[in-house]
């Protein structure tokens, strides 16, 4: 009972810190401002330290008050979290999915599984943005991206599920290659026609390791400039431009030698295919059932294009 007053305190005391004095938070919480008062200042008495200093203005936070409010805001997320995680294990997942998903893998893997999910499923609706850019799920309001990434290369305030490792190989015909002097080095690249996906400067951006634990950022302006990679191979074949497709993805035209892999001792950083989403108020229940889903289908599937950074 001790530890239930204790913590209906600090949601007490979080409301009078957020709403600015004990009248507003009173009205907020429909306690009367006396209670609220004499709880924080029982609240006080126990912990032995002052929290508010009072005065005609309102209040103000001690400095041991500005760190008891931190801690209180985490309890008071991890509750509503805690909450959270059992109501929506009990609701039936309904509303729109947000998700992006890299080319290749959505018209392959994701395409086949999709209507799958959507009969389980039938009150989820699943909004697909096909595309290879690197998008911000915080700032632009996804759901649930599957992309590839390098190790280190994805955002700690995401939950991250891998699911089967990626590479990439730099590629283009024997013709195109006999055209210019024979590359010792990444930066060499940069006078040979480019095809690729662009970042916001409109230009290729691709991450390089080589021997020695170099790594080399090769940054190209593109011929053709295409996230597709079907395309991208397609014109590389017509030795219009160097490129970067997946390993397996180009694997039977380098063996036919139509394709040759250009700077064999460089590569990609190691990466992974992955489902990637937000957890900071948990999951809602058809954002994780999905989630749910793209581990089980996209993980027991073969290796398909699109696995390798751009």
């Amino acid at each position: 009972m001790t530890a239930m007053q204790d913590l209906n305190d600090l949601y007490f005391f979080a409301n009078v810190v957020q709403e600015g004095g004990f009248t507003a938070a009173g009205r907020s919480l429909g306690i009367p401002k006396s209670r609220l008062s004499r709880r924080i200042a029982e609240l006080e008495s126990r912990l032995g330290a002052r929290l508010l200093q009072r005065n005609t203005r309102g209040i103000a936070l001690t400095d041991l008050g500005n760190r008891y409010y931190q801690h209180c805001q985490v309890v008071i997320a991890a509750a509503e979290a805690a909450e959270l995680a059992v109501t929506s294990s009990l609701a039936e997942p309904s509303g729109t999915v947000r998700v992006t998903c890299v080319v290749a893998i959505a018209q392959s893997e994701v395409a086949t599984a999709l209507p799958a999910f959507l009969e389980r499923y039938p009150k989820v609706n699943i909004d697909l943005l096909f595309t290879n850019r690197r998008v911000n799920l915080l700032e632009e309001g996804v759901d649930v991206a599957v992309r590839v990434r390098a190790l280190e290369d994805e955002d700690p305030n995401l939950a991250t599920r891998r699911l089967r490792a990626a590479s990439g190989v730099l590629v283009a015909t024997p013709e195109l290659m006999s055209r210019y002097a024979a590359p010792r080095h990444p930066r060499d690249l940069t006078k040979l026609p480019f095809l690729g996906a662009v970042e916001r400067d409109r230009r290729v951006h691709l991450m390089l390791d080589g021997p020695d634990k170099e790594r080399f950022e090769l940054v190209a302006e593109p011929r053709l400039a295409a996230e597709d990679f079907s395309l991208r191979k397609r014109a590389a074949l017509h030795s219009l431009g160097l490129t970067m497709l997946p390993t397996e993805y180009c694997m039977e035209e380098m063996d036919q030698g139509s394709l040759v892999h250009v700077l064999p001792d460089w590569s990609t950083p190691a990466g992974h295919l992955q489902v990637v989403y937000p957890t900071q108020r948990g999951l809602l229940p058809a954002v994780r059932v999905f989630v749910d889903f793209l581990i089980e289908h996209l993980s027991k599937m073969r290796a398909a294009p699109g696995n390798c950074p751009r």
